[in-house]
């Protein structure tokens, strides 16, 4: 990977479901390259519950989009075939392939069981507000269409440790599996929102079952065999064992390849709780900044009262940047979906500034701001935006990076450049009025002249000998100097 990286994530909420998306990124990979894309994070390939599927309702690890079940062979996305022939197209544009991994549920069974369960507080979930009896719940997966092609495995309930419907009456509840070595996941291996998080949906899978675990890595091994993915983006991993995933990840990269990359997407703003994650994993996944993202969709909404000066405090881009996978947005926070926290269009440059144009951090772009959403109430994409900052990324954001982080309406910093590229760079960010910043660039800029290549001011600015400059802003805005050529 590039030392200017970047990853896109291709899909959002409501693409069509017209099984052509992986002709689509097959189409693209060239053009994704060229731009200065280096991962792409694809969309769940697994069969779920149907084509309409966004494909978290995870029903069948091993089905691609080859085998007739639930409905269809292919997946929203496409067969196999297209999905392997995307990935291959991303490999021969020098690109990294990441699959979206559901491993924390699955849904769609094909048969009801009956077992012993309690019903919990949806609030406390370490609270049982029934004695156990007997329910009927969808737990056992057979998946008559593969016929045991790839797998023998079946499911049953003895592999999950909740549900949340009773056929038998048609009651909805979190149901809380019993037997033995049942229950949740220790509080301490999960996130403990609802007193315990190890719950979130459909069926919920057990790891302390050790079929489970053994299954799920051999999975994995099969998986990367099988498509030749680069890495995996792991859902929802608060409510899975921190201890099983960090056993994931080893095992793979013991089996299949030291560099094989891991982002966990742990949906919290606090920072000490990803660290501790981390830490808990060994340092072995990189997770996604939710905290820089909640600032910036704080910013966007309450404008120039917005401290700015505070806009990197207590993320993972400003206290473990090696780590950090950046994003202004995604699929779950878009309008209308589950973890809406959208950032309002006018700030969405200037994010897109703070994630593409300093050193820290992975940035991860998001399909839905570059090429549009879709559905009732579209968004507009912003390619032309996003392709100008990312060039940017490419040829100027190298080198010391000097902080200007010093004004709750005004903030800036600039690049130094190195040997490689050597014309550095200069950010004004404001959320008020117009605003500038002197700002050091560097004694061997000076006599230099800079220009906004944003194109929000018009003036030039030329860089005294000692290295300084004074960068302007326009008001709401981003100007990014560069050297004039």
């Amino acid at each position: 990977m590039s030392k200017n990286g970047a990853m896109i994530q291709y899909f959002e909420w409501y693409l069509p479901d017209d099984g052509n998306h992986w002709q689509r990124l097959k189409e693209d990979a060239k053009h994704l390259q060229e731009i200065g894309i280096s991962l792409v994070w694809m969309p769940p390939a697994t069969k779920a519950t149907g084509t309409n599927d966004v494909g978290y309702g995870i029903y069948d690890l091993y089905d691609l989009g080859e085998f007739d079940q639930n409905g269809a062979v292919r997946t929203k996305y496409g067969t196999k075939q297209e999905y392997l022939t995307a990935i291959k197209a991303l490999h021969d544009q020098g690109i990294l392939a990441i699959a979206d991994v559901v491993l924390n549920h699955k849904a769609g069974a094909d048969e009801p069981e009956r077992f012993p369960a309690y019903e919990v507080d949806p609030q406390n979930r370490q609270k049982k507000v029934s004695d156990d009896y007997e329910i009927e719940g969808w737990t056992k997966f057979t998946f008559p269409g593969r016929q045991g092609k790839y797998s023998e495995f079946k499911w049953n309930w003895t592999h999950f440790s909740g549900t949340d419907f009773n056929q038998e009456n048609g009651k909805k509840a979190i149901y809380m599996i019993k037997g033995t070595a049942k229950g949740w996941a220790e509080n301490a291996e999960v996130d403990s929102e609802y007193g315990n998080y190890d719950y979130l949906m459909y069926a919920d899978v057990d790891y302390d079952h050790p079929d489970v675990r053994d299954e799920v890595k051999r999975w994995s091994e099969w998986y990367i065999d099988e498509t030749g993915v680069n890495g995996f983006r792991l859902d929802a991993v608060k409510h899975i064992e921190g201890e099983f995933i960090d056993e994931f990840i080893k095992n793979i990269r013991e089996k299949k390849s030291d560099n094989f990359y891991a982002v966990g997407e742990y949906w919290k703003q606090s920072y000490a709780t990803l660290e501790n994650y981390i830490v808990e994993t060994a340092c072995n996944v990189d997770l996604f900044d939710v905290a820089l993202h909640m600032h910036f969709s704080e910013a966007s909404h309450a404008g120039n009262n917005f401290d700015m000066s505070k806009i990197f405090h207590n993320t993972l881009m400003e206290k473990n940047p090696t780590k950090a996978v950046t994003f202004v947005d995604n699929h779950d926070s878009q309008p209308s979906q589950a973890l809406e926290s959208w950032v309002d269009d006018w700030f969405k440059p200037l994010a897109y500034g703070m994630i593409l144009l300093r050193e820290g951090g992975l940035p991860c772009i998001f399909y839905g701001d570059y090429y549009g959403i879709a559905g009732d109430n579209p968004i507009p994409g912003k390619q032309d935006l996003i392709d100008k900052l990312l060039s940017l990324r490419m040829n100027d954001a190298y080198g010391q990076q000097n902080d200007y982080l010093d004004h709750p309406n005004c903030i800036g910093w600039t690049r130094e450049g190195d040997e490689e590229h050597p014309g550095g760079m200069a950010v004004v960010v404001t959320n008020s009025d117009e605003g500038y910043k002197d700002m050091y660039i560097g004694k061997q800029h000076a006599g230099k002249n800079y220009q906004d290549s944003l194109g929000n001011r018009e003036e030039i600015v030329t860089i005294n000998e000692e290295g300084m400059g004074t960068f302007l802003s326009a008001p709401g805005s981003i100007s990014v100097w560069a050297e004039l050529n």
